[in-house]
């Protein structure tokens, strides 16, 4: 691991009480980040909304609730990116097929996919051994090196 790298790695019961522990997490990871060059406030809210988002997805839909299921979260930055891994033990979904959210409705779900793709740079569901991974990543670089003569 980098001397620059941050690596957070927890487990947590799946209950919506901990979504405020995992958000806070993410805020605080950001508001360290002294090499971004873009709005840490900013960054931090998205990465708390991120989270949040995550993680209710995890617990309502992929673990059905179920209160014996963990979810576990996985942090790592980097100098370049940060890269956040959500796992659950739900059946999977196509993450390509969700459709965008109707704003007019008044609907209280439907919108965590779309908030997430919308602030993170990559965003992709996946099978894994015992469950699924969602791997979210947003680029911190904001300047580039020039290019090679």
């Amino acid at each position: 691991m980098d001397k620059n790298e941050i690596e957070v790695d927890i487990k947590v019961p799946n209950q919506t009480r901990y979504l405020s522990l995992i958000g806070r997490i993410g805020e605080d990871i950001a508001k360290e980040l002294d090499r971004y060059g873009g709005d840490r406030e900013t960054l931090a809210y998205h990465i708390n909304l991120v989270l949040t988002e995550a993680m209710v997805n995890a617990i309502k839909h992929a673990n059905a609730g179920d209160p014996d299921k963990m979810v576990h979260i996985y942090i790592n930055i980097s100098d370049q990116d940060l890269m956040i891994r959500v796992y659950d033990s739900g059946q999977g979904f196509d993450i390509n097929t969700i459709p965008a959210p109707d704003f007019d409705t008044l609907e209280d779900r439907g919108r965590g996919i779309f908030i997430i793709k919308s602030l993170m740079d990559t965003v992709r569901y996946a099978k894994v051994a015992d469950g699924n991974v969602l791997e979210m990543t947003k680029c911190l670089r904001t300047s580039f090196p020039p290019p090679p003569r």
